[in-house]
Formats: C-alpha cells, structure tokens, sequence
C-alpha cells in the first residue's frame, strides 16, 4: 500500500470535482471549489473521519468494497480507478468486477438529469447507481450481495419481486428477462459469472426454464411498465435504455408515461423516503 501516494492521489481529485457534478447543492458562503471531505464521507458511505485519514496516510488498508464506493463518489475514470486500487495495495477488479462500478460518464449523466428517475446498470441487471427519484420510485438496490444483486434472480426466485407490477405485464417482463440474459450469454460465451447464474436459475426455477428453453434472444432498450407503489398508486412510465459500446453497463431513464403518473411521481418527491419499504420494485425488469 503507497499510503503518501494514495492520500494525494484522493485528495487532488477530491478538490478537483465540482460539487455540482457530484450532484452536491451549494450555497452562496461557499469557498470550496471542490468538494469537501465530509461530503465525499457522505457519497460514499464511510465515516468523515475514515477519509481524513485516507488524505492525511494515516489509515489502515481499505477495502475493496470501500474503494469502490470512494471511485464512484470521486466519478474516476476506468483508468483512474484502476490506479487507486493500485495505490491502496489491491489488484483492479477483474472484467465482470470492473463493470460493477458505474462508469464516471454515466454517472455525470445521472446528475444532469436531475429529478428524472435514473439508474446505471450492468449487463446481467445489477443496480450500480441510481439518483434520489429513482430509489424513491423502486427502492435502494444497491447493497444487494450475491445472485440478489441480479434483476433476473429476483424475479423467479423472490415473489415479492415481482408484487411491483400487474398481473398481466409479468409474462412481459419475464420474457424480456429471460431474452436479454441469452443475449449476454451469447457476447460473454463462456464467462463463469453468467454461466453460473443460468445453472443456479435453472435449478431453483422452473418457470425460467420453460422461458430459457425458448430460446429468445432479445436486447432491452425501451419500454413501457407500470409501477405499482405502495404509497402513490400505479405510475406508468417509459423506460429508455442507453447502451455503451461494450454493452457492460446501461443508462436506464425513466419518464411519466401520462399526466397522472407525472403528478403520482412529484407527489412521490415530495413524500420522500418517510416510511419507505426497502425493497420494492426493480427498474431492471421494465
């Protein structure tokens, strides 16, 4: 661990962030041009303390889970993400673990859009950033562990998965579920990461294995669901779908299908996270 080198490294891209594109509100008072230390404490989940530490070379080796939320609160490129596991003593993540952390671009988008409900996701449909209004629509995904992580492992293994949409749009969902996995099993032929979670899913499924045994192969891009929320009612939403080159990682944004859904998510601004469920529905299987 290069602890001179990893405090400098950490301190130089904190202070060279914009709060505004960390998606942080300022005020007039302010005379800090980057963000501060308690605010990269705050995106990235650790303690204020933790990261004085980390900038002053006085902590104990972080983790890997620990550098990644600090590369997704400092919105560091692949490469800068990269070096900072270098520095803290640990190895980068192999291809799937690398494409578990959000993308800085993608990132940046989900700040400039604002209030719009907004989720980057990985190719097998695991949450790895989502803004305010999408976690208030269908709930925080984002410390899910194991084959929970996945969208797709949810649906046919979790009911309460599913309890988010109507009756008659679940064979929908299913399908394209099921399509887009075929889709990734074909352009990562041979990856263990998707090849173990077909085995798992055929094994506790069977309604994935009728859908699997179909064979159809399908990329989700857009579409239109219905969210069933607990405290607001019905919201009808359009999903769009953008992809990077690779097709690892995805920008999924969701807009008000109609007037009421649109009035449905204000009024769901507005509420807040006030006795929120944790878990609920997943934007994934739009």
């Amino acid at each position: 661990m290069q602890r001179e080198q990893l405090a400098d490294f950490l301190r130089r891209r904190r202070e060279s962030i914009r709060p505004e594109e960390a998606g942080v509100t300022t005020g007039p008072r302010r005379r800090t041009s980057g963000l501060r230390r308690e605010e990269v404490a705050m995106l990235a989940g650790m303690s204020t303390d933790y990261v004085v530490r980390l900038e002053q070379g006085r902590s104990s080796q972080p983790s890997v889970q620990l550098l990644g939320a600090l590369a997704r609160a400092l919105r560091l490129s692949e490469d800068e993400r990269d070096h900072l596991f270098h520095l803290a003593g640990h190895q980068p993540p192999p291809a799937d673990g690398v494409a578990r952390l959000a993308r800085a671009g993608l990132m940046r988008m989900i700040d400039l859009l604002g209030d719009t409900p907004a989720a980057v996701l990985s190719d097998l449909g695991e949450i790895l950033a989502q803004n305010r209004t999408a976690a208030l629509l269908t709930g925080d995904h984002i410390d899910f562990s194991g084959d929970r992580r996945y969208a797709v492992y949810r649906w046919f293994t979790d009911p309460a998965a599913r309890a988010g949409a109507p009756a008659e749009e679940q064979e929908h969902h299913a399908r394209q579920l099921v399509a887009d996995l075929r889709a990734v099993a074909g352009r990562r032929s041979g990856d263990p990461t998707v090849t173990g979670l077909i085995e798992r899913l055929l094994a506790a499924s069977d309604d994935f294995g009728r859908l699997w045994a179909e064979h159809e192969v399908s990329v989700r891009r857009a579409d239109r669901k219905t969210f069933l929320h607990p405290r607001v009612g019905p919201i009808l939403m359009d999903c769009e779908t953008l992809l990077t080159p690779d097709q690892r990682q995805q920008l999924l944004v969701l807009t008000p299908a109609d007037p009421e859904s649109r009035e449905r998510l204000d009024l769901l601004r507005v509420l807040g996270t006030q006795s929120f469920p944790t878990e609920h529905t997943d934007p994934s299987t739009r």
